[in-house]
């Protein structure tokens, strides 16, 4: 669930064999702590155009299928393909249904025909591609005309209390990076897909202590695995550094941990 902010960086983005690696691992535990995957899921699917009813859909990071399913729920005359790089989290879902074929694919290069899909829908996975213009390209070729792509993502300021508590610790790379939201308004209109709606909204969890968060994050997969991240365990003065620094945020309803997540839906021209 996190990013690769800026491609043009060398070794600023983690390895996609890692992140496929890290997912497939976490494939039993993800869904007992996904609360933000499904709030945000669920919104971007109420965000489809109403009239929308496609023959094809792809699930694009489809995880554990929790989407795959709603989507088959919500569209039962389509057939629907799941694809995700994680094989792990395929073999957890394929028994679970909704999808027709589970395909372990890279949403930059998708193993899919040209124009084969009315709906592509990615509910947090594109942050992961360090190459965005290329997942676009790859979705206006993989869409029929009158197609829809809609994706939800994150941007920069995700996790901030986090990331800043960690500088105050020893300045290192705890937190995985994010695409800023200026990135995305832009390559959208550079897509050559209709825009029809992209903003972005905070998303904000509370735990009662940084322990619950970082063993959520774990079990989601999406712990930290950026390029320049700290070697070994981290040793207890720091966490206990971390503990007091994130303190300082607190509030009533506990210690929050903020998400920015971009939402947008776009359209293939024609149809």
């Amino acid at each position: 669930m996190t990013d690769l902010s800026h491609p043009a960086l060398p070794g600023s983005l983690p390895d996609k064999r890692q992140v496929a690696a890290s997912f497939s691992r976490a494939a039993a535990s993800y869904d007992s702590v996904a609360e933000l995957q499904r709030a945000v899921g669920t919104a971007l699917l109420d965000s489809l155009p109403a009239s929308l009813q496609p023959r094809r859909w792809l699930d694009l990071g489809s995880g554990t299928g929790y989407f795959s399913r709603a989507l088959a729920e919500r569209f039962p005359q389509g057939q629907g393909v799941a694809l995700d790089i994680a094989e792990g989290m395929l073999r957890h879902a394929r028994p679970q249904g909704g999808a027709v074929h589970y395909v372990a694919g890279d949403a930059e290069r998708l193993p899919l025909q040209s124009q084969c899909c009315d709906l592509i829908f990615s509910s947090l996975a594109v942050q992961w591609c360090a190459d965005f213009a290329s997942v676009l390209r790859e979705a206006r070729r993989t869409l029929a005309p009158g197609g829809v792509l809609a994706f939800a993502s994150l941007c920069v300021g995700t996790l901030q209390e986090l990331r800043e508590s960690w500088q105050a610790v020893d300045g290192m790379v705890h937190v995985n990076r994010f695409r800023q939201l200026d990135d995305y308004q832009r390559l959208c209109a550079q897509s050559g897909l209709e825009v029809l709606t992209l903003n972005a909204q905070p998303h904000v969890l509370y735990y009662p202590d940084v322990r619950g968060l970082t063993h959520e994050l774990k079990a989601l997969g999406a712990h930290n695995l950026n390029p320049g991240r700290p070697g070994g365990l981290t040793g207890r003065a720091r966490m206990m550094g971390l503990i007091q620094a994130y303190e300082r945020f607190r509030q009533a309803e506990g210690l929050p941990a903020t998400y920015q997540v971009v939402y947008a839906v776009l359209q293939k021209k024609g149809g």
